[in-house]
């Protein structure tokens, strides 16, 4: 099983690769999956017959008790021939249904693929977990598939509705999948179901599942989603809406059936529910004039009916349910495979615009005609031996004293009466010969190839139905596991009984309601909905956007000063009036374990107050920088020398990115600030500092236990194999953090260069003269080079590549040498740190952190150009690369049978180099090394060289109005004089000193 779900994964990403070559043949190609899944499912009845299940467990997370546990049962089995046998037609119909110029016709493909493979995931699935993770993906499919066509307003609303409608009852399902899972101690599917637990916790647990299950198989009051989904593809409705999704509700209801359906509340939500469904969906199908609608409101109404009977909880009725919900999977794709090829061949739904086809397309009509006699319960179809079933086990309940045995009968003895009604409406409406008034419909004969899917499900109906004793021996393990005797059995026919005469009233009845059909209309136009569901989910739609948009205005005006006052007086308040009332505060207080604390402490609170008070912005910079550094002295002097050094080199990249940033802001941080705003965000600051300082003095007295910190030495040397502790930490022994935060790092580098690079991003570009020259002459001129060439005549020698885009006014030599001579070395010094950090202060981090620094200062000294010309590398490959080594480096131990980011060493005596220890944690610090220096240089090029070029742009549109302008001033021998340069593309203007004031 877990063979058969890798496959599907694997297929349905390379689906759009092969549509771009096989266009509407794919579906053939990935139809053989499927299919392969279905033969391999057939296969296995023998031995689930036979030893009752087949199970297949794969460890997931052990100390949760979590498993990728897979279980074929009996009625996992019936599930799974039913999703792959009805996808594979769907797939193969797909085929002739679409033509090679549909749009998105790759991403259809493989959505619909993917949503076969997870269908068959959801069935199989025993860990309750797992099957809800694969509950969920249905629906995001779900609403992929029902949305395909984006163009379409109809669409895309009819498929967030189905979104939002399972995903709420998804996550009110979770909740009870938590609660019983932790009642039952286990995840497992099949042993909470054994567990059977009672009480009035595991009735809560049980009836939040069945929230879930009505909403995902559209029962009252979520029933209105399905028929707005009818928006969709024919195909989609043929097997999501019929065959596989709304199953899904159906499925997990008969699973649970056996533990719980004796539990208080599971009768009365069901079968009240289920019946009512029923009744409305095929009141309302019987208004309806699309075929296709039609077809909709009678799924809701059958879906009603499978769920009363599968939640019946008696031997007889878990037989017919299962009948039943083989029988209704191929009745009703077949009907909406036929709807399709109606709607291609004849342009319409309308059945009031669809006149003779019956006669153009007598196989189509037979094909129809069988599907709809089995839905209608008419011998010898399965349907008719599926209905018969169900009531006789209704009766056989009623008769033994069960009230809901009456309710259950009765109400679908009435819905059955509707049912035949809207089939024979729908067959009538779709084949028959309209009176002369009526203009024959144009008729577009389609492929013969089309209907061999339905054909093959209507004959399988009819096989079915004759030979149904056969499935007796298949189906009875589902039934035999609930308490009590099974007597009933499928059958064609069981003599004169009361159930077959139930049957044939039914026929009679909703022959003459057919009959009587424009009485019936008439009575439907005269009785209103008195509760419409998809009113009512708009209602709060619209409710919910209104209350949203005040609450936005309200909570979010002020820009970002007004969030985080939000947030900061929530914070002081919630958690300043717990400390204030709780009775922990510690008994004893220590100011200071040395007094260098002290100093170190009032020079950060200078400096603190200092960047609330001025009003330069570059001042608050340095001065909220000085605070940094201060956190630096107090590492050091506390003996962490590694976090001395990272806090560092973090504080100056901090420093340098907010200077980036500051530098297109006004100076002046305060001149629109009024006295009222200082002095609250005074009091909010002031309360929020008190706050914190209370939360550490109560965090820090409250420790009643060694803290683990002592054992982290030992756990770092021997198991880590390192002496560094804190680089240990990051790459071993908390290495999930660390993962989880480089992945952070990568998506804000990613977030930061989206909203700078609008227009492409500037280091793809090319590198437009940057070529080194190859001789010494070359070197010393560059006017071989356009892009290269001086500003100005007689400008100084360039110590850096691309020192001659500045202007020498704008140069600094000193900058230059020192950049020129300090560069290499730090490169060198800082892949030092990356190896040594396992024992010596350093590690990937640090390391990263110092080459990014050194790219900072060759970015100051030469610009973009420069940066460019030092690492002609794109940092999303640099980011990418460094994901991919750590990540790989976590899951590689997967491949050895050990548990994700296990780590493996390798130690040796080399001579020279002594003892050395090279572990899969080097690999995985590479990868945060070369993260770290993709994220600077991502930074760098987008606060830093893409808002240079912007403004370069900015500044030659304005001036290209004159051909020359007056652009700079250079030293003259004996004076300064103004001269007049052309203005040329990417050349920076002298007198903006952007490239120099960093």
């Amino acid at each position: 099983m877990a063979t058969i779900l890798t496959i599907f994964l694997i297929v349905s990403v390379a689906t759009p690769f092969l549509a771009r070559f096989l266009k509407n043949h794919v579906f053939t190609v990935v139809a053989l999956v499927p299919a392969g899944a279905f033969i391999w499912t057939l296969l296995q009845g023998e031995q689930i017959r036979t030893h009752g299940e087949i199970t297949e467990t794969i460890r997931w997370v052990p100390q949760l008790d979590l498993a990728l546990a897979f279980r074929m049962d009996t009625l996992a089995w019936l599930l799974a021939l039913v999703v792959t046998g009805v996808g594979t037609v769907v797939l193969l119909y797909c085929t002739q249904y679409f033509t090679k110029r549909e749009p998105g016709l790759g991403r259809f493909a493989a959505f619909l693929f993917a949503f076969a493979g997870t269908m068959f995931g959801l069935v199989t699935a025993d860990d309750i977990i797992l099957m809800f993770m694969f509950w969920e993906i249905t629906s995001v499919l779900s609403y992929l598939l029902i949305g395909h066509y984006t163009g379409k307003k109809e669409s895309r609303g009819a498929a967030l509705q189905a979104l939002l409608v399972t995903t709420f009852g998804g996550l009110v399902m979770l909740v009870g999948v938590i609660m019983i899972s932790v009642q039952v101690g286990s995840t497992s599917l099949s042993a909470i179901v054994a567990a059977g637990v009672t009480g009035p916790l595991a009735v809560t647990a049980i009836l939040l599942i069945i929230v879930g299950a009505i909403s995902k198989s559209a029962i009252v009051p979520f029933h209105f989603w399905l028929p707005a989904a009818m928006a969709a593809p024919t195909p989609v409705s043929a097997y999501l809406h019929a065959a596989a999704m709304v199953k899904a509700g159906i499925y997990l209801i008969a699973r649970l059936a056996p533990g719980y359906a004796d539990l208080p509340g599971w009768k009365l939500v069901l079968i009240g529910l289920g019946v009512w469904t029923m009744l409305v969906g095929a009141w309302r199908s019987l208004r309806q004039y699309d075929l296709k609608l039609v077809l909709a409101y009678g799924t809701v109404s059958q879906l009603g009916f499978l769920m009363v009977i599968v939640g019946f909880g008696t031997p007889d009725a878990a037989l017919a349910g299962a009948a039943l919900l083989l029988a209704h999977a191929i009745y009703k794709s077949t009907l909406f495979l036929v709807v399709g090829i109606i709607d291609h061949a004849a342009g319409t739904r309308d059945w009031r615009q669809l006149s003779g086809l019956g006669r153009k397309m007598p196989v189509l009509a037979v094909i129809t005609a069988l599907a709809i006699a089995s839905m209608a319960g008419i011998p010898p179809l399965l349907g008719f031996v599926a209905k018969e079933s169900i009531f006789g086990a209704f009766l056989q309940a009623a008769e033994a004293g069960d009230p809901y045995g009456w309710i259950a009968l009765i109400g679908t003895a009435v819905g059955s009466i509707l049912t035949v009604a809207y089939s024979a409406r729908f067959f009538w409406g779709a084949f028959a010969t309209r009176t002369a008034a009526c203009v024959s419909t144009e008729w577009h004969k389609p492929p013969t190839a089309i209907l061999i899917g339905p054909a093959v499900l209507a004959v399988a109906s009819v096989l079915l139905g004759i030979f149904s004793p056969a499935l007796n021996a298949w189906l009875d393990p589902y039934p035999e596991s609930f308490d009590g005797h099974l007597e009933g059995h499928l059958a064609l026919w069981h003599g004169f009984e009361p159930a077959l005469f139930i049957s044939i009233a039914i026929l009679g009845l909703g022959a003459a309601l057919f009959w009587k059909k424009t009485q019936v209309a008439r009575l439907q136009e005269a009785l209103p909905p008195l509760v419409d569901s998809s009113r009512g989910y708009w209602s709060v739609t619209r409710a919910v956007d209104k209350i949203s948009a005040k609450v936005t205005i309200f909570g979010q005006r002020g820009g970002l000063p007004q969030y985080l006052s939000t947030i900061l007086v929530v914070f002081v308040l919630i958690l300043g009036t717990l400390a204030a009332i709780g009775n922990v505060w510690p008994t004893t207080f220590r100011l200071y374990d040395y007094p260098q604390q002290v100093v170190i402490a009032l020079v950060m609170a200078v400096a603190t107050l200092g960047a609330a008070w001025t009003r330069k912005r570059m001042a608050a910079v340095l001065l909220v920088g000085v605070t940094g550094f201060g956190m630096v002295a107090l590492f050091a002097f506390h003996g962490a020398p590694d976090l001395a050094l990272t806090q560092a080199l973090v504080e100056t990249i901090t420093i340098v990115a907010f200077v980036l940033v500051l530098r297109r802001l006004p100076g002046n941080s305060q001149k629109l600030t009024k006295r009222v705003h200082r002095g609250r965000r005074a009091v909010i600051a002031i309360g929020t500092g008190v706050v914190m300082g209370a939360i550490a003095l109560i965090a820090l007295g409250s420790r009643i236990t060694d803290p683990i910190s002592a054992q982290l030495p030992d756990m770092a040397y021997y198991e880590g194999h390192g002496k560094n502790v804190v680089n240990v930490a990051l790459v071993d022994i908390r290495a999930w953090d660390t993962m989880g935060e480089i992945s952070v790092l990568v998506v804000v580098a990613t977030g930061i260069a989206s909203l700078l690079f609008v227009s492409g991003r500037a280091d793809k570009k090319g590198r437009r003269g940057l070529r080194r020259p190859a001789t010494a002459q070359g070197r010393r001129s560059v006017l071989s080079d356009p892009d290269i060439q001086p500003a100005t005549p007689g400008a100084r020698q360039s110590w850096l590549v691309s020192g001659g885009k500045i202007a020498s006014a704008n140069r600094s030599i000193l900058l230059e040498v020192l950049v020129r001579l300090m560069f290499h070395p730090a490169i060198v010094v800082s892949i030092f740190l990356l190896f040594v950090g396992h024992n010596s202060p350093g590690g990937g981090f640090a390391g990263g952190l110092l080459a990014g620094l050194a790219l900072v200062f060759r970015y100051l000294a030469g610009g973009r150009y420069e940066l460019r010309e030092a690492v002609p590398i794109d940092a999303g490959k640099l980011l990418g690369a460094g994901l991919v080594l750590a990540v790989g480096s976590a899951i590689g131990s997967l491949f050895f049978g050990e548990e994700i980011l296990s780590s493996a060493y390798l130690s040796a005596d080399i001579p020279v180099l002594g003892y050395i220890s090279i572990g899969t944690t080097t690999i995985f610090d590479i990868g945060v090394y070369l993260v770290v220096v993709g994220l600077v240089l991502d930074i760098l090029r987008s606060l830093g060289g893409e808002v240079d070029r912007q403004q370069d742009e900015a500044d030659i549109a304005e001036e290209s109005t004159d051909e020359f302008s007056p652009r700079q001033q250079v030293p003259n021998t004996d004076l300064w004089a103004t001269q007049r340069v052309p203005i040329v593309p990417d050349t920076p203007s002298i007198t903006d000193t952007r490239e120099d004031n960093r």
